[in-house]
């Protein structure tokens, strides 16, 4: 991060809300700014069919561009899900099939409509393999491989990691930052884009690109990357007990992406505030800094506004009067989420471990029964102590059951 007086609106705000972590020029591109809308770009590759919080960063990078009159492009990578981003990981993605893919792109194109504005004539969205899947290989290696160096390529810290593991890293994984580059280039080219974003983790990627395109094209383009972002006791941020932390509500009901919010930990409140909400820095400071009872009142501000940017407002308030309901005056009747099972299954009654792996509260029976032992599991607000209780139908209430795993999760068994 830059002690540099940043002057343009959006790198002036982005740096006050701590979502600058490297710009290979801060003064040019600053001054850039100052002249005028540029056009940047974020890309995100189609490796599941929804957007996670771990991809919060990148996006509200995109909504902050938008905000100060800038073009953002969401590039979505229809060609390089071919390849699989190889930065920083243990070992290879699997590949996944065309069909997979164009699935994938439909549940992106659904999530980055959640966060930002396409339809204002500013903003973007573009799929590489628009370009990507019509390459000749002979012409790509005469165009752009004569250009890259592999000493250089090999220097790259994601690359070392790789090459230093097991698993190695395989030729067609090798080719991915070649071809992040070229995008880079096709956007400045089509589009004019002249500053591509992303993830600590991709600097070397936008490295490539900047080189590409001086080289061939006599541009200068720039790169600028986002902190990586862990909780204050060192876990990922979009992650969860249950999994990754979905943007679609298909994929993670409202009322739980709501309560992850406001299971943020405390000394982390100030920080989230200001990096995925839309609330003034001094706001997010003044709230960040609230203390004892005082600070779930904060927890409860960041779950709504960072829900509100996903959901939408209506949504978001609903999931916070929810929690209202179920968590200060005890009502099993609030509209949490809901699970239909048959009524067969309580006829005879079902063990406890079974229900909580039947209502996905846990992946398996196994892990039902660990929750249930550690204390995690209750029914209708009341402990289960016994992971083999049997539950049947005399503690049904209208038809109805509660089931919760700790605060994280809860659910409303409706028997039919």
């Amino acid at each position: 991060m830059t002690d540099i007086a940043l002057k343009s609106p959006f790198l002036r705000e982005a740096q006050a809300r701590g979502m600058i972590f490297q710009c290979t020029d801060y003064e040019a591109l600053d001054a850039l700014m100052q002249e005028g809308p540029i056009t940047a770009y974020i890309g995100f590759d189609p490796t599941a069919d929804s957007l996670h919080v771990g991809n919060a960063m990148s996006i509200m990078m995109l909504r902050l561009l938008q905000k100060h009159g800038h073009h953002p492009i969401a590039l979505i990578g229809g060609g390089t899900a071919k390849i699989g981003d190889p930065s920083f990981r243990d070992e290879a993605r699997s590949l996944m099939s065309n069909e997979t893919i164009t699935h994938n792109l439909a549940g992106l194109r659904a999530s980055l409509g959640q966060f930002l504005d396409f339809d204002d004539g500013q903003c973007r969205l573009v799929n590489n393999a628009d370009w990507l899947d019509k390459l000749s290989y002979i012409s790509l290696l005469q165009d752009v491989g004569v250009q890259f160096s592999v000493s250089r390529m090999l220097s790259f810290e994601s690359v070392k990691q790789r090459l230093e593991r097991e698993q190695g890293l395989t030729f067609l994984e090798f080719n991915y930052s070649i071809l992040q580059a070229f995008d880079f280039r096709e956007l400045y080219r089509r589009h004019g884009a002249i500053l591509q974003m992303g993830g600590s983790d991709q600097w070397g990627n936008i490295v490539s690109g900047i080189d590409l395109a001086r080289r061939t094209d006599g541009a200068r383009l720039f790169g600028l990357t986002t902190p990586l972002v862990t909780t204050s006791s060192g876990a990922k941020m979009g992650k969860s007990a249950n999994g990754a932390v979905w943007v679609r509500k298909e994929r993670r009901p409202v009322f739980d992406y709501w309560q992850f919010w406001r299971n943020t930990e405390d000394a982390d409140i100030g920080r989230f505030l200001k990096m995925f909400t839309d609330l003034p820095v001094e706001e997010c400071e003044r709230l960040g800094a609230l203390e004892g009872a005082e600070i779930n009142e904060a927890k409860k501000i960041l779950a709504t506004e960072a829900t509100a940017i996903c959901h939408g407002r209506a949504a978001a308030e609903e999931a916070a009067a929810t929690a209202r309901t179920v968590f200060e005056q005890g009502s099993t009747q609030a509209a949490l989420p809901e699970v239909t099972l048959p009524a067969s299954l309580f006829a005879e009654g079902v063990p406890a471990f079974k229900l909580f792996a039947e209502a996905s509260l846990a992946a398996s029976g196994g892990e039902a029964r660990r929750l249930i032992r550690g204390g995690g599991a209750r029914l209708n607000d009341v402990v289960i102590k016994d992971e083999n209780q049997i539950i049947t139908s005399a503690d049904l209430t209208d038809g109805t059951l509660k089931l919760s795993s700790g605060k994280k999760k809860h659910i409303l068994i409706r028997v039919e």
